[in-house]
This record gives structure tokens, sequence and C-alpha cells, in this order.
């Protein structure tokens, strides 16, 4: 194999990205069927309620910051992903016993999104550090970008499937089937060749290690605007089930088929995202610039769409242009990281790319249910162009960004990465 799944040569690789993506299904269609049963079941199409669950679910990674990192570097991260699949598939089948018995109520939902939260915020550092153990460091950016290829592959068919399956037996078993998929992570973690796993120097525990990532991330100005930039396009940007959910049933009167459709619609443009970064042999910051200001401007435009097919179509730019930006900022960040950190920074990365989520998507809820859902991805479209300026002041002050005009076209000049000055 060579090019985009060059990756895919390493068969503890390939063993893994197949239980992950029939669990990626999984838990996309749980996602789908959480956020329909707390906006059309358990509340009259109320967005700021799906805006608090979110912000449960997703609330945990900051909170246990730094904690999840520390465990990620220096636990053995394939028993721990065994632990924490585990405990997340509990999770979703006492859901879907609950929804299906007809008991759940919307504080149940807020408890087990919030358990959920907690496990996640374990789970997401060591798995995305673990990918490092399975593939040679040459070819850890093809395999983030795999991962994340496999992650919104998954995301085509599990809200369509979720979206007929809520229609035909319930959301609550929809839960139960998302709690059969995790045994397939589950049984690929028990048959990796556990000889053939990549040992990196793990970090030595010491005194104050559990801040190390902090400052580790604060010596580095690359790191800093890399960080901000996810942040602020991860919580105001990155709250698709509010967008997608409030514009198909508040503006184009649809049910849980058109949602699911919708979500599967944008999919195609995320996995085509994550395809065209694994084709690339390194992630550059410029593909931050154009991922960031692409996601602006297709908000923009998407939340002008006057009807739910033309609105599809402009989620697949969305898609594209969100995915390139996450994977990039991804790869940068594990390659430039030095492997006995890895943990703590991907940690750091991952809790302000859900972690924000407690910020922004009950805001982005509340603006969808006062002045409407165009108006509430309009914050979206805001958040993307206003880290590309932060990726721009980066260029400018730390590798001297410098626009030339000569045959006709415009050219970028940039200083090498090394010759930048240390973080004030």
């Amino acid at each position: 194999m060579s090019g985009t799944f060059r990756s895919l040569r390493a068969i503890n690789f390939r063993i893994w990205a197949a239980g992950a993506f029939v669990s990626n299904i999984g838990t996309w269609m749980q996602r789908t069927a959480q956020d329909w049963l707390v906006l059309a079941e358990l509340t009259d199409r109320n967005a700021t309620a799906v805006g608090i669950v979110m912000a449960l679910q997703f609330g945990p990674p900051l909170l246990l910051l730094p904690l999840t990192g520390f465990v990620a570097d220096h636990f053995d991260r394939r028993r721990l992903l065994m632990l924490t699949q585990t405990c997340m598939g509990l999770l979703a089948l006492g859901l879907g016993l609950l929804t299906i018995s007809g008991l759940a109520e919307l504080w149940h939902v807020h408890v087990f999104a919030f358990l959920l939260g907690c496990v996640t915020a374990f789970d997401a550092p060591a798995r995305q550090t673990f990918v490092s153990d399975m593939v040679a460091e040459s070819e850890l950016s093809n395999a983030v970008a795999l991962n994340s290829t496999s992650f919104n592959a998954a995301r085509l068919i599990g809200p369509a499937v979720a979206g007929l399956l809520i229609a035909v037996i319930g959301s609550g078993w929809v839960f139960v089937l998302n709690a059969v998929s995790f045994a397939a992570v589950i049984a690929s973690l028990s048959l990796l060749r556990v000889g053939e796993l990549r040992r990196h120097a793990r970090a030595v525990r010491s005194r104050g290690s559990l801040l190390e990532g902090f400052r580790y991330v604060w010596k580095r100005p690359d790191l800093v605007a890399i960080l901000t930039m996810l942040f602020l396009i991860a919580t105001f940007g990155l709250n698709f089930p509010i967008y997608i959910s409030t514009m198909s049933v508040t503006v184009f009167h649809g049910g849980a088929g058109q949602y699911g459709l919708l979500i599967s619609t944008m999919a195609i443009g995320s996995v085509a995202g994550a395809l065209m970064s694994a084709r690339r042999a390194s992630p550059r910051l410029s593909l931050l610039l154009i991922g960031a200001t692409a996601f602006g401007l297709g908000m923009v435009v998407a939340a002008s769409m006057p009807n739910h097919v033309l609105f599809g179509l402009v989620l697949v730019l969305v898609g594209a242009s969100a995915q390139t930006f996450m994977t990039t900022a991804n790869s940068i960040v594990q390659l430039s990281t030095e492997p006995a950190m890895r943990g703590r920074v991907l940690a750091i990365l991952l809790a302000l790319a859900l972690g924000g989520t407690p910020i922004g998507a009950p805001i982005v809820g509340w603006v969808a249910d006062t002045l409407g859902p165009r108006w509430a991805m309009g914050i979206g479209a805001s958040s993307g162009l206003l880290a590309a300026l932060v990726g721009i002041r980066y260029l400018v002050r730390y590798r001297h960004l410098r626009i030339r005009f000569g045959n006709g076209r415009i050219q970028f000049a940039l200083d090498e990465p090394g010759s930048a000055p240390p973080h004030p």
C-alpha cells in the first residue's frame, strides 16, 4: 500500500482501524438518537436543551485536565482503552434500556451524558496517542488522517441509519445497538500483536509532572496559536447537532430521517477533507488558515440556503473545511511534540476541542431559540474567520510572513520554524 493508505501496512493499525470503524458507526448512531430524543421527544424543539446536554457530555475533558493526559502518558494505553470502551458500552446500554422502558427523562440524559463525558476524557487522549504505538513516526500523520477518515466515514452511515431506525423501532434500540458495537473495538484491542507495538519512552513521574504539559505548550508559540484557533472553532463553530437539528426541524420542517441525512451529507465533505489530509506527506500551517477561512465562509453560505437540498450541498464544503482544519491541527501537534509529552499535550488539545462546548453550545442554542438557527450559524462563521486571523498574527509575528507580487500572482514567504523567537 502506498499514498493515501500507506499506514495500513502495519497489521496492528489495520486490526485497530477495522474495530474502530464499526464502533464509530454506533457512536454516530447514538449521537443522532440522543440529539433527537432531547429535541423532539423530551422537549418541545428546545435547542437550548440540546446545548446543555452537549455541554455536560463535552465538558469533563476540560474539568479533568491535566489528569487525563498524565494517565495517557504513564499507563498502558491498550489496557486503558479496553477499560474505557467497556464503560462507554455499558453507559449506552443503560440509557437504551431506560428509553425503551419509557422511563427516560431529561435529567437521565443529563446524567448519562456527563458520565460518558468523564469516560471519554480519559479515552480520547489515550486513543489519539495510541496511534503512535502502532505505526512508525514517518507514517504518523497519515495514520492520524486515516483515523479521522474512519470517524467521518462512520458519520456517513451512522446518522442516516439512526434516522431510519428512530422512525421504525425508536431511539432506545439505537442506544442498545451502539452498546453492541463496542464489542468490535474491544475485540480488535484483544487481537493486536502486543509484541509489535512501538514502545516510546514513558514520562518520568515526578512532582509537578501533572502541570508539565501546560508549561511545555506555553513555551511553544506555534502550539499556542494552533490551540487558540482550535478553541475558537471547536467552541463556537462545531456545534453541528444544534445547527443541523434546528435548521431541519424549525426552518425546513423535516423529521428524523431528514436530520440524519443532513448529518451524513456533511460527512461526505468530512471524509473528503480527511482523505486529502492523508495524501499529504506532512501537515502545513497554511492548511489551518485555508481550513479556518473556508469553514467561516461556508457557514455564511449554508445559513442563507432556502431549502434542505441546497443546505446539504453546502454542508459538504463545511465538512471538508472543518475536517481539514481539525486533522491538520492534530497532526502538527503530534508530530511537533516530544513522545514523552504527547499524551499531555494531546489531552490539552482534546480538552479545548471538546471542553469548549459547555461555553459555546448553550450560547449557540440560546441564539437559535431566540433569533433563529440562521443567526446561530453566523456565530460559527465568525469563529472560523477569527481563528484565521489568529493564525495570520502568528505567521506575521513569529514566521515573518511576507506577501510578494510576481509573475502575475500573489506569493507568500515565511521564515523557517526554527527561527521563531521564544514565547514572551
